[in-house]
């Protein structure tokens, strides 16, 4: 299993992508954000569920933390099965995000991956992207990275996606390459 964790826009989609490509066997890739599209649209806009503000800051309720365990547990289930999985995460809160994880991997064990990119690029992908709140690449470039512990970090402030997953890729089968 592989934990790409970044804020929003600092180009862990792009990563899972290629390293979908360049990894020997087969890899399913979840996100967040199909997490969040998978939400009943009620839970999508309530205190309870998630909330996205106008400066792209993000709240979470009771309702998602409770729906995100379970997802979590799912997916540890997947692997333990014998599937390998990418997840393209934002780890909203820092070491408490990964603690998460970590409780629902229980006995799997993870390539926790930091992918960093400076705030002002990210902001730049976040206008061209078009879906994202203006401010969210901002507000998360920092504090989704406040006190987690990685195997591996990558920036993709001037690195491409694709050199990003074969230093991944290479991390993951010990080759040097």
């Amino acid at each position: 299993m592989i934990i790409l964790n970044g804020g929003s826009s600092a180009g862990k989609s792009g990563i899972v992508r290629c390293l979908q490509a360049v990894l020997p066997d087969p890899w399913l890739a979840f996100g967040c954000d199909a997490f969040v599209d998978a939400l009943p649209v009620r839970t999508r806009a309530a205190d309870e569920g998630i909330t996205i503000g106008p400066g792209g800051e993000v709240g979470i309720g009771e309702d998602f933390l409770t729906l995100e365990a379970a997802w979590r547990q799912g997916v540890a289930e997947m692997v333990r099965a014998g599937a390998r999985v990418i997840i393209d995460d934002v780890f909203l809160g820092g070491a408490a995000s990964q603690q998460r994880w970590r409780k629902a991997l229980g006995d799997v064990s993870a390539l926790w991956v930091g992918v960093r990119c400076d705030s002002a690029v990210a902001a730049g992908r976040e206008v061209a992207r078009g879906d994202r709140a203006p401010g969210m690449a901002a507000a998360q470039a920092h504090v989704v990275h406040q006190g987690v512990r990685y195997d591996l970090e990558v920036d993709t402030t001037r690195t491409e996606s694709l050199e990003c997953a074969r230093t991944i890729a290479a991390r993951l089968t010990g080759s040097g390459t």
